[in-house]
């Protein structure tokens, strides 16, 4: 017997029907091409970059990837992006120094967000950072 294949448009029918939130984001891995030393030399602009799609509302969540026995960084990255396309999403990782340098290598990855929760605490005497959930 066949396996069944899907059309990935016909998720956000799923998504529709069933009440789903259905919001697409683009996600980017990030792997590193030459070690962790070319990603150390850019970090810091890295990052800047990363601040800036956040203050933006481009970026919906970004940050390193433990390697698999969760003992060292290895310079990955996963990053989620509020593109309006494939091809803007594309742009966007294009000009983050750590691709631009070549330190690191990147795919992208259409994904629908359907279900989960967010929450936030913020206590406005002590002037802590916001707690997430």
């Amino acid at each position: 017997m066949a396996e069944p294949h899907m059309k990935w448009s016909e998720q956000a029918e799923i998504a529709h029907t069933h009440g789903l939130l259905g919001k697409t984001l683009y996600v980017i891995s990030s792997t590193p091409r030459r070690g962790l030393q070319p990603i150390l030399d850019v970090l810091d602009e890295h990052i800047a970059y990363q601040t800036q799609l956040e203050r933006d509302g481009v970026m919906f969540a970004a940050g390193p990837v433990a390697n698999d026995d969760r003992t060292e960084w290895l310079g990955e990255g996963l990053f989620m992006y509020r593109a309006s396309s494939a091809e803007h999403a594309r742009e966007l990782a294009e000009a983050d120094p750590m691709h631009k340098c070549g330190a690191r290598t990147f795919t992208i990855r259409e994904w629908m967000l359907n279900e989960g929760t967010f929450t936030i605490q913020v206590f406005y005497s002590t002037g802590d950072r916001p707690r997430i959930q």
